[in-house]
């Protein structure tokens, strides 16, 4: 009987749930132990400036052309699709508001994390896991040095301190673009959207915007290599390892973003 029942769809669908699950929960517990020995080891900061500005190299400077990219276009296209129609209602002097308010509260820190997520945090992963299939951690463990301490603080503190400071410019660029499109796509005039920008941004937006970026920043440097220790299996654990490193940090800073908007904007 118990032959024929693991035969059945609604086995193999069973099983197939739990070992999700089951990876899910070790993912998590993984990340979460990780970040803790991250935060242990700062008393002793076992890393050099060197190091963290090699890796701030990586997340400032490499990421910055396809941020700057994929804010500006967003912010061409909302204010394409928005400028028209509100200078024809008469709300003309409130596009800039509404383009700056989106942008720093939320397009310009989501649309960067998903940049440093895709350029970033994929290479953290797929670094971290080639060195643990071909046993360099292992071989960092025997000179004993902390692999933890040692590969992550250097990127986590790179990508926490980074972030703030992409964000900053893909939102300044996007405001800028978005000056352009309106004025182009209505005619609306520069000192019309410019005044109605600093009418509508205040400094809690602002604080709200660095505080989020600087969540955003740890949580995908840390997700990307801790999903990296993870690996195994060689080649195919590396593909396996950045996918999952990919997933979670989208899926991290999404229900990150949910938390801030209920905690500071209902």
């Amino acid at each position: 009987m118990k032959i024929y029942y693991k035969a059945t769809y609604t086995y193999k669908i069973l099983k197939m749930f739990l070992l999700e699950l089951e990876s899910f929960v070790t993912t998590l517990g993984n990340i979460a132990l990780f970040g803790l020995e991250f935060v242990k080891g700062l008393r002793l900061f076992p890393t050099s400036f060197k190091s963290i500005m090699e890796q701030s190299s990586r997340f400032g400077v490499s990421s910055l052309p396809i941020t700057l990219s994929i804010v500006g276009m967003t912010s061409v296209i909302i204010a394409m699709q928005v400028a028209g129609e509100m200078v024809k209602q008469g709300a003309g002097n409130y596009v800039g508001m509404l383009v700056a308010i989106l942008m720093v509260r939320e397009e310009g820190v989501i649309m960067a994390g998903f940049a440093i997520i895709s350029m970033i945090g994929s290479s953290l992963a797929s670094e971290i896991a080639t060195m643990k299939v071909t046993e360099q951690i292992d071989a960092i463990r025997v000179l004993k040095v902390n692999p933890v301490h040692y590969l992550f603080t250097p990127r986590i503190i790179a990508g926490t301190l980074m972030m703030p400071l992409v964000v900053i410019v893909a939102s300044v660029f996007g405001i800028l673009g978005g000056a352009l499109a309106s004025n182009l796509a209505s005619g609306l005039t520069y000192k019309a959207y410019f005044d109605s920008v600093w009418f509508g941004l205040n400094i809690k937006d602002l604080n709200v915007c660095l505080l989020k970026s600087l969540t955003f920043g740890f949580a995908i440097s840390l997700i990307s290599c801790s999903c990296g220790m993870e690996a195994k299996d060689g080649a195919k654990g590396v593909g396996i390892a950045t996918t999952k490193a990919v997933v979670w940090s989208f899926v991290s800073i999404v229900i990150l973003d949910l938390l801030f908007a209920a905690v500071f904007f209902y």
